[in-house]
């Protein structure tokens, strides 16, 4: 499994050959932020990122991920039907305008929560996931304990005010790759700039959409304790960025502040692959094997998340033993891989072989077994 650094110690200023430098993250007013890149799982700008937050209507964000996570089992049918309760057609707050009695789409549904962040849309599929709110949200929780969100618990599924209601934009950020990773059909509706239902239309209130074309979601919130929040995330290139912003003053100063991540992010970090899967990187000898000596390389696409004025400098070590005995498996672990950056280990993965090796029959490897020894009796046969 890769390892990846925190560039928590990279963000803040680097000076280069005594030239070139990463500044320091933006000075923003919130309760906690977080930046990260989420496809080399890198933090590159934090504050309090792991202190407890109200996170109003992003709460909708672990909503819909359920909801996705049922489609993708075949346990709901985005063209099944809802029939509306009392208790969803009554939520106050934003909201879809469902009317009680009717039904309605699961997809129509999907798009007046993540888009209208309606909160009668959020019951109304909660009631029909989870038989009801109270039952959906012990699925909430339980889906955040299998992402490893240590910090979050949830009460509802709308994100309405509760004391024990909580979560932390480290979590946020956490649950928001998974989705972008695991579901990205239904991720694609964050995206969408307005939705219109029983001849009401509405925007999505996430004003990101509309200044940068890069961006593609995700969720808006506040309430008057939580204050302005905002979950943003956009792509270019390789790179993709996931911003989360709490306790903004203001609703013009969270876009400000999440604009400014994202920039900051671009502007001076980037991510670039450095290794290709199933490329031959080495060929290491084999003892006992049909074949006497083995490729071994990465399985996987290694990329990684870096300020841009490092990656000239840049260095790739491969550790492993040399003279592995048969049998060899392809993708058997035979070492790691370590990318270092100004000598510290920025990413370390797997180095795997890419192909099988066969042992001989019993004489060979013995053969081989005894001729290894006498070699190591000289110190020829060594790592």
């Amino acid at each position: 499994m890769k390892k990846f650094l925190s560039l928590l110690i990279l963000s803040q200023v680097m000076f280069v050959q005594g030239q070139s430098f990463v500044p320091n993250p933006p000075e923003l007013d919130l309760k906690s932020y977080i930046l990260i890149e989420p496809n080399t799982n890198t933090v590159i700008a934090e504050f309090n990122s792991d202190a407890q937050i109200e996170p109003a209507s992003m709460t909708k964000v672990m909503t819909s991920y359920v909801l996705a996570d049922q489609i993708a089992n075949d346990l709901i049918d985005p063209e099944d039907t809802v029939l509306i309760s009392k208790k969803a057609w009554k939520m106050e707050g934003s909201r879809m305008f469902i009317e009680a009695g009717k039904r309605v789409s699961v997809q129509d549904l999907l798009k007046g929560i993540i888009i209208q962040s309606g909160n009668d849309a959020s019951v109304a599929l909660a009631e029909h996931a989870g038989g009801t709110e109270d039952g959906f949200v012990d699925l909430m929780n339980a889906y955040a304990g299998s992402l490893g969100l240590k910090n979050t618990l949830f009460q509802n599924s709308t994100g309405l005010p509760d004391p024990n209601h909580f979560t932390s934009t480290e979590d946020l950020a956490a649950l928001t790759a998974n989705f972008i990773k695991r579901f990205p059909d239904q991720y694609s509706i964050y995206k969408e700039k307005q939705y219109t239902y029983n001849n009401i239309k509405q925007l999505n209130r996430n004003r990101l959409l509309w200044k940068d074309d890069s961006s593609d979601g995700v969720k808006t919130g506040h309430t008057e304790s939580a204050g302005f929040c905002l979950i943003g995330s956009a792509q270019r290139g390789e790179m993709r960025l996931i911003s989360v912003v709490a306790g903004s003053p203001s609703d013009n100063a969270r876009f400000d502040s999440s604009q400014r991540l994202l920039e900051y992010g671009f502007r001076f970090f980037a991510t670039q692959k450095q290794l290709s899967k199933d490329i031959p990187l080495k060929e290491v000898t084999v003892w006992g094997g049909k074949s006497d000596s083995v490729e071994i390389g990465s399985n996987e696409d290694i990329f990684v998340t870096l300020p841009r004025v490092v990656f000239k400098d840049l260095t790739v070590n491969y550790n492993y033993k040399n003279n592995l005995k048969a049998p060899i498996t392809k993708g058997q672990v035979v070492g790691s891989i370590d990318i270092v950056s100004q000598d510290e280990i920025v990413s370390s993965s797997q180095l795997v072989a890419l192909n099988d090796v066969e042992a001989r029959g019993f004489f060979g490897r013995l053969f081989s077994s005894l001729w290894l020894w006498i070699l190591s009796l000289f110190g020829i046969a060594g790592d």
